[in-house]
């Protein structure tokens, strides 16, 4: 796939990588998955994003894809995430600049959010709850509803750790295709993303899978944070997404308190944790809405 960009030497040597789409004035920039995933399943931005009004800004985080790989982990954490994108912000030199995250990079977006919104227009967390005890508890809840017989050895499985087990991994793809994204099949960029994964900084930070959090991030909680988070947001989330629509909900209650009606959710009644795949006219159409009200 096209790939291009340019490369961001950090103030620890390493480099991070990063494409800039489109000629517009109001920047967007990017925050991936995983955590270790990459641009490659956002690709679908530049697809709706009106070109000569925004720029669009793709960014492999360290670990992930097209940047550097070090052989570090303690690399791998929160703080240092959320420091790395300020350095990547300074070197594009952005200021009144949209951040949008998805999934682990809502998370980032938040934290980021929490420490530097005097440099943000705006906020749009996507597809990501404020805890992660909170994601915990939603994914028990869509597990169980499972056969009985299936959770029963999932549980088993996991109890021994036997991660690569090939019953389990074809009951995990069954939650994937009605959680995660729910085409069939995936689309090309999709595939591709998760065939570069990073699996040390994933593993590291989230755990083995989507539906079991065993990672240094796994007591993450910022709920009774958000009231500091000022600047104007959207919250986004599938009706059939690993998060809750509760939680986003309540997200949402919680952030306007602050930002009042600038403030948005958006629900995308078909998608799942991609919805920006699987309900991508929904999505799009209500990111562009709020955009365009800033």
């Amino acid at each position: 796939m096209e790939q291009e960009g340019e490369r961001i030497q950090l103030s620890n040597g390493y480099h991070v990588w990063v494409k800039r789409v489109g000629t517009g004035a109001k920047k967007i920039l990017l925050l991936h998955g995983g955590p270790g995933g990459n641009y490659l399943y956002m690709t679908s931005f530049e697809q709706y994003i009106p070109k000569d009004e925004y720029q669009v800004i793709y960014y492999d985080q360290l670990g992930s894809y097209m940047a550097d790989h070090p052989d570090d982990v303690s690399l791998w954490n929160v703080e240092r995430f959320r420091e790395e994108v300020e350095e990547v912000r300074k070197a594009l030199q952005l200021d009144d600049f949209y951040l949008l995250g998805h999934s682990w990079g809502g998370m980032l977006a938040i934290e980021y959010a929490l420490k530097y919104q005097n440099h943000l227009k705006g906020v749009i967390i996507s597809n990501m709850t404020a805890s992660i005890p909170s994601y915990v508890k939603h994914m028990n809840m869509l597990r169980d509803c499972l056969p009985a017989d299936e959770v029963a050895f999932m549980r088993e499985i996991e109890s021994r750790g036997e991660y690569s087990n090939e019953k389990y991994q074809q009951i995990m793809m069954k939650l994937y295709h009605r959680h995660v994204c729910r085409l069939d099949p995936w689309p090309e960029a999709v595939m591709e993303s998760f065939n570069h994964l990073s699996q040390v900084v994933y593993n590291t930070m989230q755990g083995p899978n989507e539906f079991l959090v065993t990672g240094n991030f796994k007591d993450w909680d910022r709920w009774d944070d958000l009231h500091r988070i000022t600047v104007p947001s959207l919250t986004i989330v599938g009706r059939h997404d690993t998060m809750s629509v509760e939680d986003i909900t309540e997200m949402h209650n919680r952030l306007s308190q602050a930002s009042g009606e600038k403030s948005r959710i958006a629900i995308c009644e078909e998608g799942s944790h991609m919805s920006h795949w699987d309900d991508a006219s929904n999505y799009f159409s209500q990111l562009l809405a709020w955009l365009g009200r800033q």
